[in-house]
């Protein structure tokens, strides 16, 4: 058996024979930012479905349900691995008999993070019965998200670039939530913020689907949940921050309201660019309200594209215009 979610403080270096597998008996590692929990166990291997800790992995993964510790649950091999290089807190990871053989290449991870968290094992059959996927890779962790504040969304922290945040106002499919969280932070967003919209409530952006779709990167993004939408376009006002409303509607020429191509726009400063629900989009006085608006042009017989598509196309053009600045501001001597 690999050693390498061992550490010296407070391993037990005592193994049980499970089957063919090996099991290391369970450590009780400090969290940080948090005392270890002292509780013995006298085997690394959970064989009971009423197990807490197997009751709290059920939770936040296949109900989507944040546990007591407001720890949320993440699932599989690539996750787990953003989740280690987020600096978010580990509660705990979780591996199945046939997931064990993951453990060397997380434990390397772990260890060059400096940090440590308990790691407990359980069988194949009840992984399955609390994981959220068809074929579970057999590791799942207990994270607590970093959520933001106003004062992140405004003036990111160790950011040279003015601040780009992307507003979800109403989305609510969390496929479409992560989607757009993992294309703003490729294209150098610097925050994003998820708010209701009228009627439409936007989906959590740490739900198991969600995060899946994000990638990890919703771990990694600053975000500002559940804000009013109203104080939110308030405070980005009084900061200076520009809104820009992307629109599905129509083309209408109109001085007082134009409606603008991506690379029409400045992109460079602090911009915030607000994203609706996927099939009403946004109120249009929401639209009216905002600094600028903006419509992608597309072939005609096609009426729009989802709202992570669009994104895409937004940010893209963001960042382009960030590096061209970048690069000019560094030739000049």
């Amino acid at each position: 058996m690999g050693s390498t979610l061992n550490t010296t403080e407070s391993l037990v270096r005592t193994s049980h024979s499970v089957g063919t597998a090996k099991f290391a008996t369970l450590a009780v590692m400090a969290t940080p930012g948090k005392i270890a929990r002292h509780t013995r166990h006298s085997a690394a291997l959970l064989t009971s479905r009423d197990n807490r800790w197997l009751k709290e992995f059920r939770m936040a993964l296949r109900a989507g349900v944040p546990t007591e510790s407001h720890c949320v649950g993440v699932e599989g091999v690539r996750l787990v691995q953003e989740a280690l290089r987020s600096t978010c807190r580990i509660e705990a990871v979780l591996f199945s008999e046939s997931g064990h053989r993951h453990r060397q290449r997380l434990g390397a991870l772990r260890d060059g993070l400096g940090i440590t968290f308990p790691v407990l094992h359980t069988t194949d059959r009840l992984f399955a019965g609390l994981a959220d996927t068809q074929h579970p890779q057999g590791v799942a962790a207990l994270v607590e998200p970093r959520l933001a504040t106003l004062a992140d969304v405004f003036d990111p922290a160790g950011e040279a670039a003015p601040a780009l945040v992307v507003v979800l106002a109403g989305v609510q499919d969390p496929g479409n939530v992560g989607a757009i969280l993992r294309t703003a932070a490729a294209f150098g967003a610097t925050a994003a913020v998820t708010t209701a919209c009228g009627q439409s409530r936007a989906a959590n952006p740490f739900s198991p689907k969600a995060l899946r779709a994000s990638a990890g990167a919703a771990l990694h993004l600053p975000i500002l949940v559940g804000m009013s939408l109203p104080i939110l376009l308030a405070q980005l006002r009084i900061a200076g921050v520009r809104t820009i409303a992307a629109s599905s509607r129509e083309h209408h020429e109109s001085k007082a309201w134009p409606l603008l191509a991506p690379w029409e726009l400045d992109w460079r400063g602090p911009v915030a660019l607000l994203v609706g629900n996927e099939g009403a989009g946004l109120p249009e006085e929401m639209e009216r309200s905002a600094d600028a608006r903006t419509r992608i042009p597309m072939a005609s017989g096609v009426e729009s594209l989802n709202a992570a598509a669009a994104t895409a196309v937004l940010f893209y053009e963001a960042a382009r215009q960030r590096t061209s600045l970048s690069a000019s501001s560094a030739a000049k001597p």
